[in-house]
């Protein structure tokens, strides 16, 4: 019976051994996947719907708490040095003093976390893995909602169109990501088990 670390993520797991350079090339291939994921953006208001926090709490949970982290800073810093990554093909250190700013800056710290659930084997059955992307997603609003605040947005105004319009597709982000991750160990697990030079 083969078993894994409760410490391990399963890319880590699946890469092993996570050196340097493959570690380095996960954090910059992470950081590219979060920029095209604020493409897919839809413009409802001052705030687009967009499938960064998916990509974020995803990016926490394969790469663990560390690289995952690093991966959204380089993301975060990648887009404020002028290429076109925030959503819409936004750029430059401006952006972060924007409507969406409260949002980006938070991404680091929900990778980190959902990344530190991950670890803690959260990501191996449906349940858990839905509660850490929660957190992780329930990190980016909080920290969205309470920059809007800062913008002189009444609390409410600031969570009618800071939260609410979010809260739906962050549910079938969860469900989608809760569903993927104990799928991958499981795969994992199978191809760990079988004899060596065995097909299937």
């Amino acid at each position: 019976m083969t078993t894994f670390s409760r410490s391990e993520t399963l890319l880590g797991t699946a890469l092993a051994p996570m050196d340097w350079t493959r570690s380095v090339s996960l954090v910059i291939a992470f950081s590219l996947f979060n920029a095209l994921a604020a493409q897919f953006s839809l413009n409802i208001g001052p705030i687009p719907i967009t499938g960064q926090s998916f990509a974020v709490t995803l990016t926490g949970a394969l790469l663990g708490s560390r690289l995952g982290a690093m991966a959204l800073i380089a993301y975060i810093l990648e887009g404020c040095s002028g290429l076109p990554f925030f959503a819409n093909g936004a750029a430059g250190i401006g952006v972060l003093l924007g409507p969406t700013g409260g949002y980006l800056v938070s991404f680091p710290a929900a990778a980190f976390i959902t990344g530190a659930f991950a670890e803690q084997g959260w990501d191996r059955k449906f349940l858990t893995a839905a509660a850490a992307m929660a957190i992780g997603s329930a990190v980016i609003l909080a920290a969205g909602w309470a920059w809007l605040v800062v913008l002189k947005t009444p609390p409410a105004n600031a969570f009618k169109v800071g939260v609410l319009p979010f809260l739906l597709g962050d549910v079938v982000k969860i469900i989608l990501a809760a569903a993927v991750l104990p799928t991958g160990w499981a795969i994992l697990k199978r191809k760990a088990s079988q004899p060596p030079g065995s097909k299937g």
